[in-house]
């Protein structure tokens, strides 16, 4: 089982600082999810998926949710390995 970058679209706003945050995601089945609050902020690698970029700790549900924007202005998440037909998240 691998895991696979997940594109998604992302709803963000600029804090007053100036700081990109992210507010709420679309997964690819359509469901979409808020983000109850951001943990952390730095520049970090996806182990699992591969990529590079700024990688947002947050708590989306009461879970922990790591979500990354690249540099090539593109959000994604890490799904988890997936069964051989695609349906696994």
């Amino acid at each position: 089982m691998e895991s696979a970058k997940v594109y998604v679209e992302m709803l963000a706003r600029f804090t007053e600082g100036g700081e990109l945050e992210p507010v709420c995601f679309t997964w690819e089945d359509g469901q979409r999810y808020e983000i109850d609050r951001v943990v952390d902020c730095q520049r970090r690698a996806s182990r699992k998926a591969g990529g590079a970029g700024i990688r947002y700790t947050c708590i989306v549900e009461g879970k922990p949710c790591y979500i990354f924007y690249e540099e090539n202005y593109q959000w994604f998440l890490e799904r988890r390995g997936a069964p051989a037909d695609g349906d696994g998240q």
